[in-house]
């Protein structure tokens, strides 16, 4: 699957796949005349075609089928607090391959790593390049959103407009799979950092709503506990069904 602009996609049965992602199919991939490929918007419009001929520039590509993909529903919106290292690129990878609609940046209290100024716009910019790159991997027709970060007071804004808003905690009763989750609107889960979730933080988004919840007897780093508890929501929902 390549990314391909809207207008092209539905101006033509024939469409030229050209610039980065062009270049990248044709000398990179080495896809040849012949073959058959996905190209979307990235916003659920999607085309089926079949390769006529290749260059360094790019491919060109005969429509065979058009398909309008849905979004989907319930949207499930994952809270990540950002964890050190590349270990943010891992969680937004495996969460988009699930199939999570939109990764919110936490800057939460026990966060060891801060975004600001230029390196927190080139950290940013990773996530989004890595969620761009894991929708096309799981051929996905909508790309996951990846917000800009927030700090407590806005996730719990957030947290109040949400259909479900949920808080992994490792010290919560209930389970994550015994949660009622609504049929339509965000599913918002939240992951805390490695130090856990403070106490006033869980005091704001259980005042905007949100309830708490475990996801089974272990304790999962942050960086694959938004994977799990998303595989879990979306294995309860039509989605998966």
């Amino acid at each position: 699957m390549f990314l391909a602009d809207a207008s092209a996609l539905r101006g033509s049965d024939v469409v030229v796949l050209d610039g980065d992602e062009g270049r990248h199919a044709a000398v990179v991939r080495r896809i040849a005349p012949g073959e058959t490929v996905e190209l979307t918007d990235g916003a659920g419009q999607l085309a089926r075609c079949v390769v006529v001929a290749a260059s360094k520039q790019g491919l060109t590509c005969e429509v065979t089928e058009r398909v309008d993909v849905p979004e989907p529903r319930p949207r499930v919106v994952v809270a990540q607090a950002i964890p050190k290292g590349d270990r943010g690129e891992t969680a937004v990878e495996t969460m988009t391959e699930v199939g999570v609609d939109e990764i919110v940046p936490w800057a939460a209290q026990r966060c060891m790593v801060r975004w600001t100024g230029e390196r927190g716009d080139k950290a940013l910019r990773r996530w989004r390049s890595t969620a761009r790159e894991a929708a096309k991997q799981s051929r996905r027709a909508w790309l996951p959103v990846v917000a800009d970060p927030v700090p407590t007071t806005a996730l719990a804004a957030r947290a109040a407009e949400a259909a479900r808003t949920v808080v992994l905690h490792e010290e919560a009763t209930a389970p994550l799979a015994a949660v009622e989750l609504p049929d339509d609107g965000d599913i918002l889960l939240v992951v805390g950092p490695e130090g856990g979730v403070a106490p006033d933080e869980l005091d704001q988004l259980a005042a905007a709503g949100a309830v708490v919840a475990r996801l089974g007897p272990t304790v999962l780093r942050t960086s694959t506990a938004g994977t799990v508890a998303a595989g879990v929501v979306l294995a309860r929902t039509a989605r998966w069904a």
